[in-house]
């Protein structure tokens, strides 16, 4: 067990310039612990393997930082410090040779908790958005936790489709827990923390800079044991999580979506790649099977469509088919025309879709398909 002056120590330097969990790693592994490194002589310092700019940043900054203070600074913000080796961090990110030495939370960390990641694109379609939240509510209601990053798009929905089924969500961030990024998910944040968790490994202050992202996203393959891509483009950053994901021996997941669409090319090379294709919750319970065990009070029908609360029902399935044709027909104009409510009109197109009647084209614009 990892004492408090330890990990305020390590805190410590973690809010130096230039210092990363890797350089934290490495005085760790060569002084023995973060407190001797950072009480050692400077002479011991010039003995580091791989040295550069960040060995003169912590000679200098330690003279100028108190670690009491940080523990102090860090409580008032209500953000809490764990180790590797300490009950809830996460088990399978502690497994990991690159593990943090340190992460940073707040809210209600369970590291012996099972995590399935849901990531994709922040350009997200409608179908996307309704994939994503109707496939991380029925996970979640088994009692699997859903980490994502907070973005806009498909991390965003499957944050809200895990807290609608009344389920955890942890949101991994790229910056400080001190900042929410972007600002427009401030209220979705809050309402993470009454059951789940934010987390990062950058110190408060750290701003969303595009350096961070790639890091954030080895934390969220790490933490989780599957990752599912529901949309993304050719060049994205949820197929760098999948790059990360592969590297760490998760399974990688991904949902089908429109040939028309530019966010599901990315997700259609995965599926080429070997990615299991995700039509269903039951296509990950196959591939875990464990999980599908989890949760006596759980979803009963694992369709990706059917959660009780917004399913139409056949006859406004129906309504809508009659209002396509040939003819594209966007998104707006199918809500005002049918007798659906707003609320359900995207999950009755996906629904649709999925049954293969109608199309997406870009520009959520619908067509009949052609057996119809």
């Amino acid at each position: 067990m990892v004492m408090e002056q330890e990990k305020l120590v390590r805190a410590a330097l973690r809010t130096i310039k230039g210092v990363g969990s890797q350089h934290l790693r490495q005085l760790i592994a060569y002084f023995g612990s973060a407190v001797k490194a950072w009480e050692a002589p400077q002479s011991k310092y010039f003995q580091v393997p791989n040295q550069g700019k960040w060995i003169g940043e912590i000679l200098k900054g330690r003279n100028n930082i108190d670690p009491r203070e940080i523990g102090e600074s860090l409580s008032k913000q209500g953000i809490r410090i764990i180790t590797p080796d300490e009950p809830g961090y996460p088990v399978l990110l502690a497994e990991l040779a690159d593990a943090p030495p340190l992460l940073y939370y707040r809210g209600h960390l369970r590291g012996d908790a099972e995590v399935l990641a849901i990531v994709g694109s922040r350009q997200a379609t409608a179908y996307g958005k309704a994939a994503a939240r109707m496939l991380a509510g029925n996970a979640a209601a088994k009692g699997i936790v859903i980490a994502s990053g907070l973005a806009r798009g498909i991390d965003t929905a499957a944050h809200q489709g895990a807290l609608d089924s009344g389920g955890i969500t942890w949101a991994i961030l790229g910056c400080g827990l001190d900042r929410i990024y972007p600002l427009e998910n401030q209220r979705l944040a809050m309402d993470i923390l009454a059951k789940g968790a934010l987390l990062s490994e950058f110190a408060p202050g750290t701003p969303p800079n595009a350096v961070n992202f790639p890091a954030r996203n080895r934390l969220i393959s790490g933490c989780s044991r599957g990752v599912l891509v529901v949309e993304a483009a050719k060049k994205s950053g949820a197929l760098i999580t999948v790059d990360f994901a592969l590297e760490q021996g998760r399974e990688v997941f991904a949902v089908p979506g429109p040939i028309f669409s530019k966010v599901s090319r990315g997700t259609h090379h995965l599926l080429r790649q070997g990615a299991k294709i995700v039509e269903g919750i039951e296509d990950i319970w196959n591939e875990v099977p464990a999980w599908s065990k989890q949760g006596d009070n759980a979803l009963l029908n694992t369709e990706l469509l059917h959660e009780e609360k917004e399913l139409p029902g056949e006859m406004d399935l129906g309504s809508i088919l009659q209002l396509l044709s040939d003819v594209p027909l966007h998104i707006d104009q199918i809500t005002i025309h049918s007798t659906l409510p707003a609320c359900s009109i995207s999950l009755a197109l996906l629904e649709l879709q999925l049954g293969g009647k109608i199309i997406q084209l870009p520009g959520q614009h619908y067509v009949l398909a052609r057996e119809c």
